[in-house]
C-alpha cells in the first residue's frame, strides 16, 4: 500500500448476515484471511434477530485496513454491509469528545 493511500485504522460496519455461519467463525475468518492489514481486531455485536438473519455492529481496528478486502471477505460468507457507520484513518485513531453541543 502506498503513502499517498488512507491508511484506516478502524471501520464501524452495520451488516446483515445469515445465522450461518457464526460470529466467531466470521471474526476468525477476517482475521486470518486479510492480507495487507496487520494486528487486526474485530468486535462483533448482534444488534438485531430477526427470523433468518442478524444485524451485527462490526468493528476491525487494524493498521492499514482494505475496505475492498474486508467486504470480500464478508460477502463470501453472504454477510451484507448495509451501512459504514464509522472510518478512523491516519497515524492514530482519533476518539470521539464529548462538546457542550452534545
Amino acid at each position: 500500500m502506498s503513502d499517498d493511500k488512507l491508511m484506516i485504522r478502524r471501520l464501524v460496519l452495520d451488516i446483515l448476515k445469515p445465522f450461518d455461519p457464526e460470529l466467531h467463525i466470521v471474526a476468525t475468518e477476517v482475521i486470518n484471511r486479510c492480507k495487507i492489514s496487520k494486528e487486526i481486531s474485530v468486535n462483533l455485536t448482534v444488534n438485531e434477530v430477526d427470523k433468518l438473519t442478524q444485524t451485527i455492529k462490526f468493528i476491525i481496528e487494524g493498521i492499514n485496513l482494505d475496505f475492498d478486502e474486508i467486504q470480500e471477505i464478508l460477502n463470501s460468507m453472504n454477510c451484507i454491509i448495509h451501512s459504514v457507520d464509522q472510518v478512523a484513518a491516519g497515524k492514530k485513531i482519533v476518539e470521539n469528545i464529548d462538546t457542550p453541543q452534545d
